[in-house]
């Protein structure tokens, strides 16, 4: 989680740094491209085109808030989860944190990778998505934790009779 969350503010340290105040650089023309944005709204910019305008404070207190949900949600069902889920619920701590950062830093979440008709976005914005994947489909992946619920089957025994050893 640790690396998840330096990897996203490493790539938004460098996006501000070289970014900020220049134009977009296309990555791959016309689809994507690196351009600077500072989001102070949440995910997709939704509480803009609902025509409301929180404080940043609200809005970090807000994410505070949902981190904590995941948190508790994770701890309260941590043993049946697969693998996978657990993955998944470490990714989006670790985006959630990211971007809590930024926000509890900056009042605004950096962001930077645009693809063409779609928001701009960062690396924890990333993160999330694939941890939600891992959430919603992770349970078919099989590898569940549980240690609750009955004990392994035995073996079936031998038959019983006389013994089949050779003397």
């Amino acid at each position: 989680m640790t690396a998840l969350v330096g990897c996203d503010h490493a790539t938004k340290v460098v996006a501000k740094a070289a970014l900020e105040g220049h134009a977009a650089v296309p990555v791959v023309d016309g689809v994507v491209e690196l351009r600077y944005a500072q989001n102070p709204d949440i995910a997709f910019s939704a509480l803009r085109l609902l025509g409301v305008r929180p404080p940043a404070g609200a809005l970090a207190a807000g994410a505070i808030a949902l981190l904590v949900v995941v948190a508790v949600l994770w701890v309260a069902s941590r043993r049946k989860l697969s693998l996978a889920q657990h993955g998944g619920f470490a990714m989006v701590a670790a985006g959630a944190i990211g971007n809590v950062l930024d926000r509890v830093a900056n009042g605004y979440v950096v962001d930077f990778i645009h693809v063409t008709r779609w928001p701009i976005f960062n690396v924890a914005d990333i993160v999330i998505v694939f941890g939600v994947l891992l959430l919603a489909f992770g349970g078919r992946l099989g590898g569940r934790m549980e240690t609750g619920g009955a004990p392994p089957s035995e073996p079936p025994c031998p038959p019983s009779g006389p013994s089949m050893q050779p003397w």
